[in-house]
């Protein structure tokens, strides 16, 4: 898929977001409208993923570490067709199969049910030490926030991917630079990020989050990189399309009301049509 199609169905993913937050008058637009473009990316080009077969065993693995960013990973999920796009309105809603935070019992192309922080990526690494015992071609790929990874478990399951040489998993940072306190760094500092990963043994690359050429090589040079795990560092804008969220901390976890929405939805149909 050429660029300009990736940025049109990120687009897409974005008004989604918007969308099912709004609907639900509850979720966390900020950072899931960060991630949009690697979710895209992700699930329109990179990933091995069939949403007629969402349990092929032979898949390409994702996990949600970052859990609390439903909203983008659903958006995605129903671009792709795993499920219809009416179903994004029932976000959050008594009965429905998208819950506040992603469950795999329930929603198809979800391989992993997250929220605790940390503990996404450690599903993550033990589903790639099972792809390399079991002889599998499958990857394994999970998105993580900055300020989740303040969280002790991160490293402690980075160490053992390192260890493991576990070439078959991609940790993917959404540094947008805020989280639900603020700045990440004025909370406690992550910086530098690939310093730190690196130090577990990681290949560490620095990425433009809303550059899919720059997404691509990262993703690329991730496979074909043999006996070390991979980190990609992306630096993103938290809100990303939409004017008021965009680094704007208070985002991170709170519903647009209607007039909010409304601005939100003409911010994102300027970009649509900036796209044609």
């Amino acid at each position: 898929m050429d660029n300009l199609e990736l940025k049109r169905k990120a687009c897409e993913i974005r008004k989604g977001i918007i969308s099912s937050v709004h609907a639900a008058k509850a979720g966390h637009p900020g950072g899931s409208l960060s991630a949009a473009d690697v979710f895209t990316f992700l699930y329109f080009e990179e990933m091995n993923v069939n949403p007629e077969n969402p349990k092929d065993p032979d898949r390409d693995r994702f996990v949600l570490s970052k859990g609390h960013t439903a909203p983008g990973l659903y958006a995605a999920l129903a671009e792709r067709g795993f499920f219809p796009k009416e179903e994004l309105l029932t976000l959050r809603k008594v009965g429905s199969h998208l819950q506040g935070h992603p469950c795999m019992g329930h929603t198809p192309g979800v391989d992993m049910s997250t929220g605790s922080l940390g503990q996404g990526i450690s599903a993550a690494v033990g589903m790639a030490l099972a792809g390399k015992m079991d002889q599998k071609d499958y990857r394994v790929y999970t998105l993580l926030g900055d300020g989740e990874i303040q969280e002790g478990q991160v490293w402690e399951a980075a160490m053992f991917a390192g260890t493991k040489k576990l070439d078959n998993l991609v940790v993917i940072v959404d540094n947008n630079g805020l989280q639900i306190d603020g700045n990440v760094e004025d909370s406690a500092s992550p910086y530098p990020i690939d310093k730190k990963f690196e130090a577990f043994q990681f290949q560490a690359i620095n990425v433009d989050a809303h550059d899919f050429d720059a997404l691509r090589a990262a993703f690329k040079k991730a496979r074909e990189t043999k006996g070390q795990p991979t980190a990609i560092i992306m630096k993103s804008i938290k809100g990303k399309d939409v004017s008021f969220m965009e680094n704007n901390a208070g985002w991170h976890g709170k519903a647009p009301n209607d007039e909010e929405y409304a601005i939100a939805m003409a911010d994102l149909e300027k970009v649509a049509e900036s796209l044609k």
